[in-house]
């Protein structure tokens, strides 16, 4: 199956040279100048994935994000300069699955884009291998194959980075997992990102569980050391 990316930058070398790579990978591309024009056309045709610049006129990146995840999880990858590690923070703390920082190599990009879809694809034999149980940890309920979670019975949307994150940490309570771990179970062995990527999923997750309960204490952080899901 050929999977489409929307790819929206105001950059118009980045939007050829990255759409002939990618239509080189074999993926279809849509092309937006601006992130206005990009949630006309979304809402219209969704795609697969979204690779969205922080920095644009008119509609920014984080706006562009901030709307679609009113209505949907599709996967997003932001792209940011060197110096915006608080927009890159920001960003995964609203709901983005990855980041990529410029001037960025085409081919990293690439893998970045297949380990994010690998993840979203809840059939894929290489992510689950066989069918996976609903994991029930007293109010905590997740079932990989819907990509559901409930908390008291409320649901909680997660994106599916998050998901797989507190999937790995739910299915050995009081196990710590360090950055390391949860990294491997969040993005693959062959994909690097730094240990804030995966301190802000962490904060997005709690935030997520806070809104349904104000109380929730689940996801404990040892310093140093990584996090761990509560058994008490």
């Amino acid at each position: 199956m050929r999977h489409t990316i929307a790819l929206v930058d105001d950059d118009k070398n980045i939007l050829t040279s990255v759409s002939m790579a990618l239509e080189a990978e074999g993926f279809n591309v849509r092309s937006y100048s601006d992130g206005a024009e990009a949630l006309a056309g979304l809402a219209q045709r969704p795609a697969d994935l979204a690779i969205l610049d922080i920095k644009m006129p008119r509609m920014d990146g984080m706006e562009v994000l901030a709307k679609l995840r009113t209505q949907s999880r599709m996967p997003v990858i932001f792209l940011t300069s060197k110096d915006d590690e608080i927009d890159e923070v920001l960003g995964l703390r609203m709901g983005a699955d990855d980041y990529i920082t410029k001037p960025f190599s085409q081919r990293l990009l690439i893998e970045r884009i297949r380990a994010v879809l690998r993840r979203a694809e809840t059939g894929d034999e290489a992510v689950k291998p066989g069918k996976e149980k609903t994991i029930v940890r007293g109010e905590l309920v997740m079932d990989p194959e819907r990509h559901l979670c409930t908390w008291k019975g409320a649901p909680v949307s997660l994106t599916v980075t998050e998901f797989l994150i507190l999937q790995s940490l739910a299915a050995r309570p009081g196990h710590v997992k360090s950055r390391d771990q949860l990294m491997d179970a969040a993005y693959g062995e062959n994909v690097y990102v730094d240990d804030r990527t995966i301190d802000s999923h962490i904060k997005r997750l709690r935030k997520k569980f806070k809104i349904v309960d104000d109380a929730f204490d689940k996801i404990e952080t040892l310093y140093g050391i990584g996090y761990r899901y509560s058994e008490s």
